[in-house]
């Protein structure tokens, strides 16, 4: 980790200026194998909502997007990918983003996030599994989790607006 006592990294609105840098951080991140997955899937052709990238002075070092679903028939919002450099892993920047997507989901009313990740990680800002959701391919059912912005627990397919 870079020495965080020097240097404390900023959270902002991903620009697009961020683009090529944040495809760097994914890809570091999660490798080409990702292309293969439902999720990336899902994106595909999609423009996100928002995204939110960490900086510290060398550039781009952590970012999430949220994208824009519904779920069954409940406007919501698909979380992901986040990724931070390995360099900074241990900082809690991850936290930091995935905070900001709760903060700007709440902001837009929207019932909730869903997003495909792992449990004992996401589980500290209150996701939880849901077994009602269905996406449009492949995924383990224990890393699809939900978490209700508005106390409700949507069902059924998710699929892009």
């Amino acid at each position: 980790m870079t020495d965080a006592a020097t240097e404390v990294p900023t959270l902002a609105t991903e620009t697009a200026f961020d683009a090529v840098a944040v495809a760097r951080v994914v890809e570091a991140a999660f490798g080409p194998g990702r292309y293969a997955k439902t999720a990336e899937r899902m994106r595909e052709g999609s423009e996100p909502q928002i995204g939110f990238v960490m900086r510290d002075k060398g550039g781009v070092i952590g970012s999430v997007r949220l994208w824009p679903i519904i779920v069954g028939e409940t406007p919501a919002t698909f979380l992901g990918p986040i990724a931070v450099d390995r360099s900074w892993r241990e900082a809690g920047l991850g936290a930091s983003l995935v905070d900001a997507c709760m903060v700007w989901a709440r902001a837009q009313r929207l019932a909730g996030i869903l997003l495909v990740g792992d449990p004992p990680y996401f589980g500290r800002f209150g996701f939880e599994r849901t077994e009602a959701v269905t996406l449009p391919g492949p995924v383990d059912p224990a890393r699809l989790l939900w978490l209700s912005l508005d106390g409700s627990h949507p069902s059924g397919q998710v699929r892009v607006r």
